[in-house]
């Protein structure tokens, strides 16, 4: 199905009550459980990117005083994989800060045996390596990753206004690949980062017309952080543009997760409650993303509980939408 901006536009401008009850009711069809899925993100290459995103710490164009931390080996992501399974998450991700990956670089190598270890453990495998092509997208496929995280940011009219060392269409490029591989896509974007309304919703524009749409669609708050280009032009990103955001996202992508991710340690208990009312049905779990604070997991855990959620188990029916 076709998404246009002038139906985005309709129904993220509906009277608020309308449009959550809407998005409610279109997440209780498809997901009819009272499950979220829990997930844990590691970052297992830290800074030194040669991307210059406006936004991220890692940045080696960014004086952002983070120390730079070559590829973790096999042997100390998978203690991490580990907990983080025995924590409830039931899906693990691994990032890595550079600009991409090719066939035959030892650090490709590396990722692949990793991957293989941690697919042992049941949980889904994501990975967010920068961009690839069609042959490095078959080997992660391979070895044993269900999901490849590759976000879009933004609208493709903002993006020149964030990055400016790759295009909007190599990110098209690399989601494309995944795809042909036959890796589920998780991809989202950023809100906070001066963009306007119609960038926010051109982006669920985009998203919505991929085919296939994404498994899940991240929607993160920005962090500002001190020494990137963005500290300057972040605004607080109010709750109920953030709950219009998500209903319509559950609207026009009913079968996929929409995950709650970056910023949370801004949002109220009450303000989250809302967002799962709306539609979000995922979240990163755990007391770091990437470089970022989240809070923390007993806090996370009294919230589901105070909400009568319960964690997603690993590969359950729950974890597939209702068609």
């Amino acid at each position: 199905m076709n998404v246009t901006y002038a139906q985005l536009e309709e129904i993220y401008d509906r009277p608020f009550f309308e449009l959550i009850e809407e998005s409610h009711r279109v997440h209780k069809k498809h997901w009819p459980g009272s499950e979220v899925q829990l997930c844990t993100l590691l970052n297992i290459k830290t800074g030194a990117c040669s991307e210059d995103c406006g936004y991220c710490s890692q940045s080696a164009h960014h004086n952002t005083g983070l120390k730079p931390e070559p590829l973790m080996p096999v042997e100390e992501i998978l203690p991490h994989a580990q907990a983080a399974r025995d924590n409830g998450a039931t899906r693990f991700c691994m990032g890595a800060a550079w600009k991409g990956v090719r066939e035959g670089d030892r650090r490709f190598d590396s990722v692949l045996e990793s991957i293989r270890e941690v697919s042992k453990l049941g949980m889904e495998v994501c990975v967010t390596l920068g961009h690839l092509n069609d042959s490095e997208a078959k080997k992660l496929k391979e070895a044993g990753v269900t999901a490849y995280n590759h976000n879009i940011d933004t609208s493709p009219e903002y993006y020149p206004q964030v990055i400016s060392t790759h295009t909007f269409d190599d990110r098209l490029a690399t989601i494309g690949a995944v795809q042909r591989a036959g890796m589920s896509v998780c991809c989202g974007g950023i809100i906070g980062m001066g963009e306007t309304r119609r960038d926010r919703l051109r982006m669920l524009e985009v998203l919505a017309n991929l085919n296939p749409p994404p498994e899940s669609v991240p929607i993160n708050c920005l962090v500002p952080v001190a020494g990137t280009p963005l500290e300057s032009r972040a605004e607080p990103v109010k709750i109920f543009e953030l709950v219009r955001l998500i209903a319509t996202a559950r609207i026009v992508l009913p079968l996929s997760k929409v995950r709650l991710s970056a910023g949370r340690t801004s949002l109220t208990q009450e303000g989250q409650a809302l967002c799962f009312f709306a539609g979000a049905n995922s979240f990163f779990y755990g007391d770091k993303l990437l470089t970022t604070p989240n809070p923390g997991e007993n806090e996370d855990m009294e919230l589901l509980a105070a909400l009568d959620l319960q964690p997603l188990e690993p590969y359950s029916p729950a974890s597939v939408p209702v068609s």
